[in-house]
């Protein structure tokens, strides 16, 4: 702890100002402009991390923020399977299930593809890739974990937590006009909603602004999309490994973190069964989501600590047009798929 506890401490000092931060800026807002719009505390986190960055930089604050990237990050990616049950999935239908889980492959094969064309490294195609087809920021601090370390990586994923939610939220407003556009019903509206927006906060913004059968359609698909964050990361990793020269670099047998997530998704999904056990499981369920939450902030804060304003603002319109291109490829992929079917 005397090597560890300094940069832990930072970390969530950090993580704790953008949690009280997050509902004082939203009110500071509407109060200023009348727009209701909160700022998710995970990405002031990043913003007040990457200004304090020349702190962080001191080197007996480096081990613990090290520490709070590379472990908590996946201790709390693990924990994340508590919210998954099965039996939320099992209601999409099967040919739901399966252009979902297309949509998503070709959304990431599409970011690796795109980040080829623009030469922007594969590294971030896959972050890029991921963050679009899954889940935003949980997706991209869980694929960090397997793409193979570069100079610019760090930043990278910055860039790509910002932009996920800076983009959903701007297709949260555009979206739903959309699906009225094409004269879908409400089941098929929940289901492009869920499908195609990249963070869970702006789904649900967007789902129940239009309805409440909307809404729980979409939080419905928006869990599927979370579920195969597991299946979605070891391919990605799968994928790294294999090619050649990073394959050392990329080597993740099997991620302890990833057994855990699967490990409380099952357990999750089993406790309707035993419906006894349920009010002893709820509160431990309350607490490890919460476990979750909080260790996703310090981590996505330690992260924005160890990125430098510098690496940032080398970031150009080549990471724009891949994540717009990624964007674009799971909305048109899913909307074709609910027109056909």
């Amino acid at each position: 702890m005397r090597s560890l506890g300094p940069g832990i401490a930072l970390s969530a000092g950090v993580a704790a100002g953008s949690y009280f931060a997050e509902p004082v800026l939203a009110k500071a807002l509407k109060e200023a402009t009348g727009w209701s719009y909160t700022l998710p505390a995970i990405v002031i986190a990043l913003i007040i991390g990457i200004a304090l960055n020349g702190l962080a930089s001191r080197p007996a604050l480096q081990p613990g923020i090290t520490w709070c990237v590379k472990k908590l990050l996946r201790i709390a990616i693990g924990l994340l399977g508590v919210r998954i049950a099965l039996s939320d999935i099992i209601e999409l239908g099967l040919s739901s299930a399966l252009l979902m889980i297309a949509a998503m492959s070709v959304t990431i094969a599409a970011g690796v593809y795109l980040a080829r064309w623009f030469k922007v490294g594969d590294g971030y195609g896959a972050l890029a890739g991921a963050a679009t087809a899954v889940c935003g920021a949980s997706a991209t601090l869980a694929t960090a974990t397997v793409v193979p370390s570069y100079s610019q990586k760090g930043a990278d994923v910055a860039f790509t937590v910002v932009a996920a939610n800076a983009v959903s939220t701007l297709v949260m407003i555009l979206y739903p006009p959309l699906c009225v556009l094409l004269g879908l019903d409400s089941q098929t509206t929940g289901f492009m909603l869920g499908a195609t927006i990249h963070d869970m906060a702006q789904v649900v913004g967007a789902g129940y602004a239009v309805s409440e059968p909307v809404g729980n359609t979409a939080v419905i698909v928006k869990l599927f999309r979370v579920f195969l964050l597991l299946p979605a990361v070891l391919a990605i990793g799968w994928w790294f490994t294999r090619s050649g020269t990073e394959h050392a670099a990329a080597k993740v047998p099997v991620p302890v973190f990833a057994l855990a997530f699967l490990g409380f998704s099952l357990v999750n999904s089993m406790m309707p069964l035993a419906p006894d056990l349920l009010p002893v499981y709820a509160p431990i369920k309350a607490a490890l989501i919460q476990l979750s939450s909080w260790g996703l902030l310090i981590a996505i804060a330690a992260l924005g600590l160890g990125t430098s304003l510098t690496s940032l603002l080398r970031i150009g319109w080549r990471h724009i047009a891949v994540f717009t291109g990624t964007t674009l490829v799971i909305l048109i992929t899913v909307t074709v798929g609910l027109l056909v079917l």
